[in-house]
């Protein structure tokens, strides 16, 4: 545990992170105190006292005041309802939560019940709470895994995910609790702000957000802002015959790339290159738009991949987000970038569209009046989340204490020998029979290094962008193993059959290279 000197530092360099849990361990003592009067409640009179509890804040009574009760009842009724009983250390949290904290707490601490009994007590007043994850398949998963304990409350919870219809979101959102992603709640403010019909809105007033995950969703994913866009005029540029040009120019004769720097320019033997493949002047006046379209082209050709940046699925490209190594949803690259990397993949061209509305994840999670987050690494980000959330981070220790062992980076002299000894490594854990997840940087990655471990004879399931809809599936089948892992793509290595009992402290965790997030 950090020292006295430790915490006096922190607090005289203005570093906004909390060691110090007594303010909180003081709330759980008040909430093991009215647990003590449940002891011989029946299920009927802890329902009871719950329903109390709502219509107490609806009268108006403070939510601190009714905090010890709602937890110690929250508690109970979590032990008898789902038979999960919230450890003091997820307690606390949820004390740290309620009053507009950041939590740190390790991987496999319960970060999803430690959300339930605070996100219950903001809801009491009938103001609506949202609940922030990482994806739709947690939004829906965890409204239904904690549904009972939010109806023993007399309070409803829904969810929001993709092709919702609206009448749907509008239930939802009038909801209790709502389950969802940042993204869904920000595209559907955007498009509340563009209609015209007031019967087309589907939110109502913000009062209280709680980010699982916070780090990713607040910093990782909200570096690209959110846009909402509609249809725009076509601009007649053939883009077919851009890729069939750009194709035909040669690196470092016809243009210089920087694919550190992202940046591609033409030469000026380029330039005269493509003059002659098109048969027009491209400096002349009225060829800027022609000239701007070839430099576009020219980016799609040569700086974005195919299964590292997008994928080619169904005839349509799909972009893949860098973080998460899935399928962004309905994400398209501007500035007629989607529609060049269509034209050189050879898909159907879709029409390009005009910004309608925009807004960054962070001021959008800013109109929130209260806002609150959890996530495993907290404290790196801790000035960040300060400086744009007003938030302090809390550091909770593990109720048990934590089993991984964290080894050091091993650095090799080139590329083969990294690979190989990282084939050796799986191989070697897979005789064993442990459970291996490798995290790789991209789709083509992944997929690479699935080859070769199964000429290896190592049999493994591939989790990327082009299987995401499988993924859940996929980990579920593996009992006893849950890792998440943001990259661009996994390999899973498991001796057990799928089913049997896997002990998570047994299980290896490799990656081919530092992830930036």
């Amino acid at each position: 545990m950090p020292s006295r000197f430790h915490h006096l530092y922190l607090r005289l360099a203005g570093i906004p992170i909390e060691h110090d849990l007594a303010p909180y361990v003081q709330g759980l003592q008040a909430v093991d105190a009215a647990a003590a009067r449940l002891e011989d409640a029946t299920d009927a009179d802890l329902r009871t006292r719950a329903l109390r509890t709502r219509d107490e804040a609806r009268a108006g009574r403070p939510l601190d005041d009714l905090l010890p009760e709602v937890f110690a009842v929250g508690r109970e009724a979590s032990h008898r309802l789902l038979g999960l009983r919230p450890f003091d250390v997820q307690i606390a949290a949820g004390i740290a939560l309620h009053a507009g904290r950041l939590a740190q707490l390790a991987t496999g601490e319960g970060k999803t019940l430690v959300a339930v009994l605070p996100a219950i007590l903001d809801a009491l007043t009938g103001r609506g709470v949202h609940i922030f994850t990482a994806n739709d398949y947690l939004a829906e998963r965890d409204a239904g895994w904690m549904g009972p304990l939010y109806r023993f409350f007399g309070l409803e919870p829904a969810f929001v995910a993709q092709g919702l219809p609206r009448d749907a979101r509008r239930r939802a959102y009038a909801a209790d609790v709502t389950y969802l992603t940042a993204k869904e709640a920000g595209f559907d403010f955007l498009r509340d702000h563009t209609a015209t019909n007031a019967a087309d809105l589907v939110q109502r007033p913000f009062h209280y957000v709680l980010v699982d995950e916070a780090d990713f969703i607040l910093i990782d994913e909200a570096r690209v802002p959110l846009v909402i866009a509609g249809a725009a005029p076509d601009l007649g540029v053939n883009q077919a015959a851009l890729a069939q040009v750009v194709r035909q120019l040669a690196r470092d004769v016809d243009f210089a790339a920087d694919e550190y720097q992202r940046t591609v320019v033409l030469t000026e033997a380029g330039f005269q290159h493509a003059d002659r493949l098109l048969g027009v002047t491209l400096s002349a006046p009225d060829q800027h738009l022609l000239l701007s379209a070839l430099h576009v082209a020219l980016h799609a050709e040569v700086l974005l991949r195919r299964d590292r940046d997008y994928i080619v699925r169904d005839g349509r490209i799909e972009l893949v987000d860098e973080f998460t190594g899935r399928v962004a949803e309905n994400r398209r690259w501007p500035h007629g970038i989607q529609a060049a990397v269509e034209a050189k993949e050879g898909v159907a061209v879709r029409p390009e569209g005009r910004i309608l509305g925009s807004i960054p994840v962070q001021h959008f999670v800013r109109l929130y009046p209260r806002v609150a987050g959890m996530t495993a690494t907290a404290v790196p980000a801790a000035e960040e989340f300060h400086a744009f959330f007003g938030l302090t981070t809390v550091v909770f220790p593990p109720n048990r204490p934590c089993r991984r062992d964290d080894e050091d980076d091993v650095v090799f002299t080139h590329r083969a020998a990294k690979e190989a000894a990282l084939i050796a490594e799986i191989a070697a854990a897979h005789a064993d029979g442990r459970p291996v997840l490798v995290g790789t940087a991209s789709v083509a990655e992944s997929e690479t290094l699935a080859a070769a471990l199964a000429a290896r004879g190592v049999a493994g399931e591939v989790l990327n962008a082009r299987h995401d809809a499988r993924e859940a599936a996929i980990v579920a089948a593996r009992r006893g193993l849950v890792v998440e892992l943001h990259g661009a793509g996994h390999v899973v290595a498991q001796s057990p059959a799928p089913g049997a009992e896997i002990d998570p402290g047994n299980t290896c965790v490799l990656t081919l290279g530092r992830n930036p997030s």
